[in-house]
């Protein structure tokens, strides 16, 4: 059994309220087309909030991650550095490295005994 066509058609409706903002999701509705579909989304929305844009995207052209796909989100192990505990080791290198550190007398005594 197939999906049954329909008169209306999914859409996404998307908004932002100032123009430094990011566009957020605000609602779905259905409409028979995407014209029709802007008209809806002002309706239902503009004239409640103030906004400076808006989308409207059929959610057919939406394309989401499959079950496998979304193993790519999985984190790396090897990116330790971007995170403060990736930097564990560093006191323990500047420890050994003042360690090591040459002192003024020490500088001094490569001289020689020059006069």
């Amino acid at each position: 059994m197939g999906k049954e066509a329909t008169f209306y058609q999914e859409f996404e409706v998307f908004s932002k309220r100032t123009p430094a903002a990011s566009f957020q999701h605000q609602f779905s509705l259905l409409a028979p087309n995407k014209e029709m579909a802007l008209i809806m989304a002002q309706e239902n929305f503009m004239r409640r909030e103030p906004v400076v844009d808006i989308w409207i995207v059929n959610r057919k052209d939406i394309r989401g991650l499959e079950g496998e796909e979304k193993l790519i989100l999985g984190r790396l192990d090897n990116k330790d550095y971007r995170e403060t505990k990736g930097y564990g080791y560093l006191k323990k290198k500047w420890r050994h490295y003042e360690q090591q550190m040459l002192d003024e007398k020490e500088i001094l005594s490569w001289a020689g005994d020059k006069k």
